[in-house]
């Protein structure tokens, strides 16, 4: 067969031949090269350079890690029209990171690598194959992961004792105000004064209820709220404290008076709605603080732990803070109880500053609803901005899944509008009673530590969101918090672990806190002072009676020694600087 191509390139023509060289053979016309054969020849080669300087152009511009046009199209497919694969991660490598780990695997610290170059290192000078190799890496990623896991676990537990911790030039301040209250009659002013009560259950006035035990912080409160109000005439802040808090709370707001605002300090045992019958919160308190045993048997015995997650032992540790088991920390399910006179409120954590005039929250329209909060799932700051019921909740609980939906939207305590006249006609306050009893009856498996999560709950549906400049979160947890806007915000919140008062504070954010503190008050710069200078004198003090520090006192008095203007002073004195070492040993 002959193949026969006339000089046009227009025809081709096959001819029967006899033999394979004749079959082969491809026979051109006379003229071998026609000026048309030329131009066509030419035109095909500049068609096919072109092409091949694009490919190679885009192979260039996507690199090695990118492959997407179609320069890379022979890469992808080439291999596979060839027959070639590229390489896998041997099967051997999977089985020896999925078996059990054994005891000996870890021994020797010193000989397993520390850090990823010296694995690394190790494996260009040995060259080992890959069962050796998988061995390798999985005994240094298993040493690192048990270093990580006790930093992370000895970091809670620090964090824990300083959140628990006070300040050395602080802790006295109780002690101090107490004996003021007791030496002094107008620490024990009546507050407010008498001409000044009617205005306690007057609607036409600004309603603020702070519950706290911590009297500075109470005063930081209360100071930011009178100094930055508009109207401080019509403001009235109504503090609840325990019974042992009650006089050094007294004795600081009648010797510190706010004027014109009007102060009511009262204790919860001075409310007649606690003495009658039985209260719910306190039944669920008792069998609360019984489930909690479990987790009390000391922070060494939770450390020790080596079988649980350091989230898990973060928890019990956290459980072991007072805070959760006080009555202040439920005391707001009960407003309409403790103020039956007031149609609204507003209610104040302690760990908060007011930056801003709060009489305008009065004007919100609440739309029937109870609380007005700032929702937290929305926001620029998506890690304080981004909490939903499933950060709170546990959906993995049936009760929990059931009932609520894990991605709506969560909302603040802390600064919060309470309608108490629609609280009155809901069943907010037993409904939050019913999953405390619940979550008791559950092991304390239906939501984090904390009363938000019962209070997301029982006030499920009875929200109003209110504009985010209200409440600024997030101060006390994380050391990104944007001073500008912090600064801008109507309230800020210094809720978490690292609070404005404490060593452990963000020290960029603690002067929003500080500017309301007056550290040359007596009461704060005395107990400073001279418990510094009492640490000076004697290092070591031993817990003795009573009886001999007031010998002490007044044998100084007598032999000319420190000028006391009462022996009581001194002993205040040797307790702070007591309990200060005692705290920190």
């Amino acid at each position: 067969m002959q193949l026969h191509i006339s000089p046009s390139l227009r025809h081709v023509t096959v001819l029967p031949s006899k033999g394979l060289r004749e079959f082969i053979k491809v026979k051109v016309g006379s003229r071998r090269f026609s000026y048309r054969m030329v131009f066509y020849s030419l035109l095909f080669f500049t068609f096919l350079l072109r092409f091949v300087f694009v490919l190679t152009a885009v192979d260039n511009i996507d690199g090695e890690s990118k492959c997407s046009t179609i320069g890379c199209l022979g890469k992808k497919i080439g291999p596979r029209i060839l027959g070639r694969l590229e390489p896998t991660v041997p099967q051997v490598i999977y089985q020896v990171l999925g078996e059990p780990l054994k005891e000996d695997e870890i021994k020797g610290e010193d000989e397993i690598p520390q850090t990823l170059e010296d694995f690394v290192a190790e494996m260009k000078d040995t060259r080992p194959d890959a069962k050796t190799f998988a061995s390798r890496l999985k005994a240094m990623v298993t040493l690192l992961e048990q270093r990580t896991r006790t930093a992370k676990i000895q970091e809670y537990l620090y964090r824990h004792v300083a959140s628990s911790s006070i300040p050395k030039q602080l802790h006295c301040l109780a002690l101090k105000l107490a004996n003021e209250h007791s030496t002094n009659a107008n620490a024990r002013l009546q507050l407010p004064a008498p001409e000044l009560v009617p205005s306690l259950v007057n609607n036409t006035f600004f309603h603020f209820v702070l519950a706290s035990d911590n009297v500075l912080a109470a005063s930081v409160v209360a100071s930011s709220l009178v100094r930055n109000s508009l109207h401080p005439n019509k403001v009235v802040l109504h503090i609840i404290t325990d019974r042992k808090t009650l006089s050094p709370m007294q004795a600081w707001f009648s010797l510190h008076p706010l004027t014109p605002a009007i102060v009511e300090v009262k204790g919860l045992h001075h409310f007649d709605w606690f003495t009658k019958g039985k209260v719910p919160v306190l039944e669920a308190m008792e069998k609360d603080q019984k489930v909690r045993s479990q987790f009390r048997g000391g922070s060494s015995a939770i450390v020790a732990n080596n079988t649980e997650k350091p989230k898990v032992i973060a928890a019990k540790l956290q459980a072991l803070s007072p805070k959760y088991n006080s009555l202040m920390n439920h005391i707001r399910i009960h407003l309409p109880e403790l103020f039956p006179s007031l149609n609204k409120v507003v209610f104040l954590d302690d760990d908060i500053v007011i930056q801003t005039d709060l009489s305008p929250l009065w004007d919100i329209d609440m739309n029937g609803k109870v609380n007005g909060a700032v929702e937290t799932c929305r926001g620029d700051d998506k890690y304080v901005m981004s909490k939903r019921l499933k950060s709170y909740l546990n959906f993995s609980h049936p009760l929990i899944s059931k009932n609520f939906n894990p991605n709506e939207c969560a909302w603040a305590y802390g600064m919060n509008i309470f309608d108490l006249e629609a609280w009155r006609k809901t069943n907010i306050s037993l409904t939050y009673h019913y999953w405390l009893e619940e979550n008791l009856k559950s092991d304390l498996s239906l939501w984090q530590l904390g009363t938000l999560p019962p209070g997301l709950i029982a006030f499920h549906g009875h929200v109003h969101k209110i504009d985010p400049f209200w409440h600024m979160l997030g101060l006390g947890y994380q050391d990104n918090t944007s001073i500008a806007d912090a600064k801008s915000a109507g309230v800020i919140h210094f809720n978490g672990r690292a609070k404005p008062w404490l060593d452990i504070a963000f020290p960029e954010l603690r002067p929003l806190w500080s500017k309301y503190v007056n550290f040359s008050d007596k009461f704060i710069k005395e107990r400073s002072m001279q418990a510094e200078e009492l640490e000076v004198e004697d290092q070591t003090i031993s817990i003795l009676p009573f009886y001999r520090h007031l010998s002490q006192a007044r044998q100084m008095k007598k032999g000319g020694g420190r000028d006391l203007a009462d022996p009581s002073e001194f002993l205040i004195a040797r307790l702070c600087v007591f309990f200060s070492q005692l705290m920190t040993d």
